[in-house]
């Protein structure tokens, strides 16, 4: 069995040290905006993973976690076509949820998950991404509620987000 060659890393995007930073700040206004509110995140695997555990580590308030997956992508294409793999294990209903992306681009996979989740009955749904690629979508800004980076619209990788399932392990965005 030959194996293709995946792509070499070109450049990091966004490093390790300001990934850090970013995070922590972002914690912190999650943090003072869900006082006192009975909060569950909502990470979108794979790719929200390692974002998701940062980001929960640096949430002060009690929460809970939780998980979906979804598959939009094939290689580095969207499919066009958003499909629930897997379901969460614990009820929303009546609770405050903080959904964790780890990149928005068209905002469809978003939709489909806001559709998803508000059918479930939480308190409220706010959504938090790594990144944003606001060239590709900008009305989709508004379905945002606490973005850690904008970026170009470039493939990338790094930090929970891979091409055929290499390179999450990268402790920066990259691009291919």
């Amino acid at each position: 069995m030959s194996l293709e060659k995946p792509p070499a890393i070109l450049q990091p995007l966004i490093s390790a040290e300001d990934l850090s930073v970013r995070i922590g700040e972002l914690g912190k206004e999650i943090s003072e905006y869900y006082q006192d509110k009975d909060l569950i995140v909502m990470g979108v695997l794979k790719g929200s993973f390692i974002f998701m555990a940062d980001l929960v580590r640096s949430i002060s308030v009690n929460h809970a976690c939780e998980f979906v997956r979804v598959s939009s992508y094939h290689k580095k294409q969207s499919t066009g076509a958003v499909t629930l793999d897997f379901e969460m294990t614990q009820s929303i209903e009546g609770r405050h949820v903080l959904l964790v992306e780890d990149i928005v681009d068209t905002g469809q996979t978003l939709l489909f998950l806001k559709k998803h989740l508000l059918s479930k009955n939480p308190s409220s749904l706010k959504v938090c991404t790594l990144l944003y690629k606001q060239e590709v979508n900008p009305q989709i800004q508004t379905e945002l509620h606490w973005v850690g980076f904008e970026i170009p619209k470039l493939f990338v990788v790094g930090y929970g987000m891979d091409y055929e399932g290499l390179y999450r392990h990268l402790p920066f965005v990259g691009t291919l």
